[in-house]
C-alpha cells in the first residue's frame, strides 16, 4: 500500500513537472517568441484553402490558453488532498476542466483544415477532438452516477489527451531531427503516434495506480466525507 501511494505521489509530482515546463515553453514560443506563428505556418504546404491569419491566429491563442486552463485544472483535481478537503473546489475545477476541454475542442476543429500533412492529418485531429469531449463527458456522467472508481478511470483517459500537441511535437522533433524524415511525414506519424500514446498511457496508468477502489463517498452522500 505504501509503495502503490509513494508511486502515485511520485507520478503525479512528475506530471506536475511536465506540465508547468510544457506549459512556460508552449507560453514563450507562441506568445514571445514567434507570436506570428510563422515557422509553424511555413510547414503548412498545399493547403486547399488560404490561412486567414488574423482569425487563425486568435483562434490559436484561445486553444492555447484554455489548453493550458485545462492541463492546470485538470492536474489540480488529480490532488487526493483537494478531494477530501475542499470537495466543492473540485466540483467547479471539473467544471472548468469540462468548459475548457469544450473551448478546445471547438477551436481545434476550426483548425483541424489547416493541419500540416493535409487531409490525413485533419481527419485525425477531427477524432481526437470527438474522443477528448466524449472521454470527459463519460467522466462527468459517471460522477453523476455515484461511480467514483470509474469517473476517476475516465479522467485520466480524458486528461492523457492534454498532452496531445507536446506527444505530436515530440515524435515529430524525433522522426524530423533525429531521423531526417520530412517535415510532413513527421509530423503526421506525430499526430498518429500521440493518439496510440495517449490510450496506452492513461490504460498503464489506470492498471499501476489506481488499482484499489476510492476510499472518497461519492457527492451526494449524507456521509460526504473521507472515508480512508
Amino acid at each position: 500500500m505504501r509503495r502503490l501511494q509513494s508511486r502515485s505521489k511520485s507520478l503525479y509530482l512528475l506530471m506536475i513537472v511536465v506540465a508547468v515546463v510544457y506549459m512556460l515553453y508552449v507560453t514563450y514560443v507562441n506568445f514571445i517568441h514567434d507570436p506570428q506563428a510563422a515557422e509553424f505556418l511555413s510547414h503548412k504546404t498545399g493547403l486547399k484553402r488560404p490561412v486567414v491569419l488574423p482569425i487563425w491566429l486568435n483562434v490559436m491563442y484561445v486553444h492555447i490558453v484554455f489548453a493550458c486552463v485545462a492541463m492546470i485544472a485538470g492536474a489540480i483535481n488529480f490532488s487526493t488532498k483537494i478531494l477530501s478537503k475542499h470537495r466543492r473546489l473540485h466540483r467547479v475545477n471539473g467544471y472548468l476542466y469540462l468548459l475548457s476541454v469544450a473551448v478546445v475542442v471547438l477551436t481545434s476543429g476550426y483548425m483541424a483544415p489547416y493541419s500540416t500533412g493535409g487531409k490525413i492529418n485533419s481527419i485525425a485531429f477531427n477524432v481526437m477532438n470527438l474522443i477528448f469531449m466524449g472521454l470527459t463527458v463519460a467522466a462527468i456522467v459517471q460522477i453523476k452516477r455515484k461511480q467514483v472508481d470509474s469517473h476517476r478511470k475516465w479522467m485520466v483517459r480524458s486528461y492523457a489527451f492534454c498532452f496531445t500537441n507536446l506527444f505530436i511535437h515530440m515524435f515529430t522533433f524525433v522522426f524530423h531531427n533525429g531521423f531526417g524524415v520530412e517535415y510532413a511525414l513527421s509530423y503526421t506519424l506525430g499526430v498518429y503516434g500521440a493518439l496510440v500514446l495517449n490510450f496506452a498511457l492513461a490504460e498503464l496508468v489506470i492498471r499501476c495506480i489506481y488499482t484499489r477502489p476510492a476510499a472518497i463517498v461519492p457527492p451526494g452522500n449524507k456521509k460526504d466525507k473521507a472515508i480512508a
